[in-house]
This record gives C-alpha cells, structure tokens and sequence, in this order.
C-alpha cells in the first residue's frame, strides 16, 4: 500500500485552560457537530430510496454550513481570516483539551442549530466527547484543509481522505471464466442470511411511535396522542426497532425456510438508541441475540460479521494503532468469546485484532468475513488516517491470491456495501474484485434495510458485468418497513462446485396482520427472485440486465420498490428522478462514480441525480 504517511501522534494535553476566543470555540466545534455527531443523529429522517451512496464529509459539512453561517454570522468570513482562526485553533488544541468544555459548548450548539432534542443533544455529545476530542487533536486536519471545507477549493484543499492504493501480486490474472450453471440434480445449498436485527431492550407495547427523539416505541417515549394508535406488540411501521419476542418469533419459525446448510449473519445487533449507548449496553445485546441464535440453530454454524452499530458510540472502530481503553479490544474479546463454537482458531486471532477473519466452511470454499467500519465515513478514527485500516484490504489481497492458487472459491461477508465506503477504499475494493472475479464467488452485505443490489463490472470500460454483492434486507422494522429475512441458495458441497448464488428468497412478516387482536406471527415467502424478476440466472449479467428491464418497463420497477421495502412501500409514489436514482444504485458498488451509470442516465438527467448522492442514509 502506498501510504501518505505514519499515523501522527498524539498532541499533548496542558492545563485546563480553554482553548481560543469564543467565536473559534464556536467555529471548531460547529466543524466537529457537522463531521460528527449529526450523521449519527439523522435516524428519525423519514424512510426513503437510498438512490445513491452519500457523500463524505465534505457534503455532510455543505448542508450543515448554511445553519452554521446563519447562528454565527459567517458569511463575510474570508480565507485569510479562516486560515488565521484556525491556525489558533490548531496551536489550542495543541496546548490545552479540555473535555468537559468542549461537551459543554457542543452541547449548546447541538440545540441551538437543531440537530436533536436537548437531552438527547446532552446524551450525545458526553457519549461522543472523549473519543472526539482524542481524534481531533490526533488528525492531521491543517488551516488549509478545514478552510478548503469551509469556504471551498479556493481557499484550500480538504484531503484528509488523500488517495492511495493496494498493491496487487505481479501473478498475471487469469482469463475470465464466467462459472457454468450447475448440472441438473447437483446438489443446492441452503444459506441463512441474517443482518440488522436491532434488538431494542426498552420497546414497549403502547407507546409513541412518532415521538421526538431518534428512536420511539420505547419506555421513555410517551404514550401516544388520543386519537393516535401506540406501538404494536410484535413491531411498528415507524423509527422503532424490535422487541426480543420478534427476534425469537423469527428464530423459531425459520422451519419452512430450512433446512440451512450455514448462516451467514452480518451484524448491527443493538438498537438505534445512539445516544446513550455503553459498553454494557452493547454486550449485553451481543450476548443475548448471540445466546437466542445457538438456541434455535442448534448445530448450524454462524458466520458473522461485524456491524457499524455492535461499538459505542456509534461508528467509533479505531484501527488496531489505537492502544488502551479507547480501543476496540473490548468488543472484539467478547464477540471472540461468544462465537468461539462456529470459528476456529485463525480466525478468531485476527477477529481479536480488527474484527476480520477467513475460514474454510467446506472443501474448495473459502469464507472471508470483513470489518466494513474501516472502510466507514461515519468511523470519526479514520480522520487520523485513512489508509487501509489494519491493513485489511492488503490481507484481502493475500486470502485471494492464496484461494486462486489453490482452486478455491470464496464468499466475502460485511455490514456496509462497498458502494457506501470511502472512496479510496471503495475503488481498491472494485480493483481487486475485479482482479480475482474467477475466484469471487459471492459477496453478501446488509446495512442499508432495503432489498437491494450492487453490480461490478471491469474497470477498462465498465460494461462487462463480473459481479455483483446482494444487499438483503434488514430484520428491523427500522424505519416504517415489515421485519424480514434472506435466504441464498447456492451452488452445493460437491467437487468442482462453483459455489455461486443460483437464487434467493426473502421472508417477512406482516406486521398489520401480526398485530391484530388475538392474531399469531406467520413469516412467509415474500417472493423468490428468479421468478419474480424473470431472471435466466442469478449471475451479474443478469442483475445488469434487470436494471435496465426495470428503466423500460416501469411497472416492473413497481415490483421492486414494493419488494425493496420488503412490501410495504412508502405512501408517496416513485416517480421519474426517484425511479432514476434508485436504478443507478443498483450499478454503483463504487463509491463516488456516475460513470457507472452513463448508458442509464440521459447527459441531461445527470447533474439532478449526481445532486442525491449527498442524501443521508437510512442509518
């Protein structure tokens, strides 16, 4: 990897004295809040398309600057002045980091601009705070860079994120071999594909499911307005996750879907309750939906992978660089504990290190499981620096090269889709995909809640479809979808299998149904995707074919967006630009590249749906 430099070192922390006159206090913390903390705020914004990955940074600061620059009066700042601020701001933090003041100022900025209700803006920033400041005062962000944020190329260049790139084996690659559909009888595999289940300790049956904070149908919610329903006993159609009972309901009724020959299971455990999230919180969840899994799968293995929500506070996985009690040791100890019966030995060493590992399921199959937070641009720790954290992508590169010497076939398991990555770390992921497509059998993800997909194709023209990573949906309701589930069915244990996806289902349960007075949850087959979509396989070419079927034909689009909510769509209908949008997503599992969809989106259309990719996502 060709590195733009070590990690910087700490600064040092002098007195208690605070850093700055009041306006940069201000300016600094506003740039902080803008990175920071309403990204992990945003989760009551209501349900939609995810039509493209969002922006980084540098979008999330543009919505926020207006509401900074009109609270503050900043829009006659100039770039020497700006460059002059912040090279004091810079010489403050160097000198003095006062905790407490910083939370106390980001507290009062958190309300006066609105992000979140007051206590949650309190619960917030005294979670993040610590972890904050520990990264800002270790980041190499220079006058420069904060200013060319601000104020915009003109007056510097925001490169934190810099690019870099992984080094590929000198072995030549191999011609493509697209694989061969299996011969007739072959044996099929069952997989069991669980993600985002978002156990949430404190719902309760009654309570608003629309109220103030983040995330509702829970003790501290309220009860509803008179004329209002509360929150249904087995779920709820609006931003509130699941009781423990959907979970085991779930769990317990996965007999018409089985049997399952391994589960592959792709994270975020607990709740949306961010803000006020510990350590303890967190392994409780992990423990207890890890215990319910064993309990119902029995024998089955679990492969898991770990999701952006499993750390508090949120998004927060430093690269292994980071020592002591600020690290994720704690985390990756336990989840290595808890799953210490599905893995083996290797693989639980590296899960200890950076929450990654590969193993061999079966003969001529290898698994490769990712730790997607470092390639997140919600993880504030990558501010530091951003360059293949813990190295996983170099490690990537050494499990395929060494699965291509050996003939095998690899699955690769994550939380975040690469099109929602950074970009340096999303386009290496691309190159590499690419590099080792007769290897790359499957790739699995979850995080976004919707049913979705992500096609991959070759770098020099990007017209010849190579891949493609199946986003399946979430087992949340979060946010106004039915709770659901994913099974693959996958070229079978035998020699010379080709391990490749042959079909999917998904399965939901009906939550108007299920919460009817004296009613039982059933979970049935929403749909099975060859048939549904009329798909000759369920190879990349196919998923490129669907996409543009889909552009032609708009009632085949309805299909989707009714199955890309797990059949229970939003109320206001997907016209043109949405329809464009969520298409075009379908094509871009790099981050950052409308290029990608040039053959599907008209030279005129194209300025509008590049404008979407600066939407938030749905968590």
């Amino acid at each position: 990897v060709s590195r733009p430099g070590p990690p910087q070192v700490g600064r040092g922390a002098g007195s208690d004295r605070s850093f700055g006159a009041p306006c940069l206090r201000l300016l600094w913390l506003g740039l902080a809040l803008a990175l920071a903390l309403p990204n992990s705020l945003v989760l009551w914004s209501p349900a939609e398309a995810h039509p493209l990955p969002a922006q980084g940074h540098p979008a999330k600061f543009i919505r926020i600057a207006p509401q900074l620059q009109e609270a503050f009066g900043w829009w006659n700042l100039t770039c020497p002045t700006c460059k002059g601020l912040f090279t004091a701001i810079d010489f403050g933090l160097r000198v003095s980091a006062s905790v407490a003041w910083v939370g106390s100022v980001a507290i009062k900025l958190c309300m006066l601009l609105k992000i979140a209700p007051p206590a949650v803006c309190q619960s917030a920033v005294h979670l993040f705070e610590d972890d904050m400041v520990e990264v800002w005062t270790r980041s190499v962000l220079s006058p420069s860079e904060a200013c060319g944020l601000l104020l915009g190329s003109s007056c510097g260049h925001w490169d934190i994120f810099s690019s870099w790139n992984i080094s590929l084996p000198a072995v030549p690659k191999p011609p493509p071999q697209p694989p061969k559909p299996p011969a007739p009888g072959s044996p099929v595999s069952r997989v069991l594909f669980l993600t985002d289940l978002h156990w949430d300790h404190d719902y309760l049956e009654g309570t608003d499911p629309n109220c103030e904070n983040p995330l509702c149908c829970r003790r501290d919610s309220g009860p509803p307005p008179a004329s209002q329903p509360g929150a249904g006993y087995w779920g709820e159609y609006s931003k509130c996750d699941l009781p423990l009972r959907t979970l085991e309901s779930l769990l317990s009724g996965l007999g018409p879907a089985g049997p399952f020959d391994m589960v592959y299971w792709t994270g975020d455990i607990p709740a949306h309750n961010v803000w006020q999230q510990s350590r303890q919180d967190q392994l409780r969840a992990l423990t207890t939906v890890t215990a319910l899994v064993k309990k119902f799968l029995g024998p089955v293995l679990v492969y898991p992978a770990v999701g952006n929500h499993e750390s508090t506070p949120v998004n927060g996985f430093p690269p292994p660089f980071i020592k002591g009690n600020q690290s994720s040791h704690w985390l990756y100890e336990a989840m290595a504990e808890a799953w210490e019966p599905w893995l083996p030995a290797e693989a639980l060493r590296t899960l200890r290190i950076g929450g990654f590992y590969a193993l061999s399921p079966r003969p001529g199959l290898r698994l490769i499981s990712l730790n997607m937070n470092f390639c997140s641009r919600e993880n504030f720790w990558l501010l530091i620096n951003s360059t293949d954290p813990a190295g996983q992508l170099q490690w990537l590169v050494g499990e395929l090269q060494a699965a291509e010497d050996r003939g095998d076939k690899v699955h690769i398991i994550g939380h975040i889709p690469p099109g929602h990555c950074l970009k340096s770390w999303s386009w290496n992921y691309y190159r590499i995909v690419e590099r080792y497509e007769n290897t790359l059998a499957g790739q699995f993800f979850g995080h976004t809640h919707v049913d979705e997909f992500e096609v991959f194709y070759d770098e020099e023209t990007l017209s010849r479809p190579l891949s493609v990573a199946f986003l399946a949906p979430s087992a949340t309701t979060y946010i106004g979808l039915n709770p659901g589930y994913r099974v693959y069915q996958i070229d079978g244990n035998y020699s010379g299998s080709s391990h490749v996806v042959l079909d999917h289902e998904t399965y939901i349960l009906n939550l108007t149904e299920a919460n009817e007075p004296g009613a039982t949850p059933h979970w049935h087959l929403l749909y099975r995707a060859r048939e549904t979509y009329g798909l000759p396989n369920a190879l990349p070419t196919a998923w490129h074919d669907l996409v543009y079927r889909m552009w032609r034909d708009t009632q085949l689009f309805q299909t989707f967006w009714f199955l890309y909510h797990k059949g229970h769509p939003p109320s206001e209908p997907c016209g043109t630009p949405c329809r464009l949008a969520t298409l075009c997503a379908q094509l871009s599992a790099r981050s950052d590249s409308p290029a990608l969809c040039r053959h599907l989106v008209p030279d005129a259309s194209l300025p509008s749906v590049q404008s979407l990719w600066s939407r938030p996502l749905l968590c």
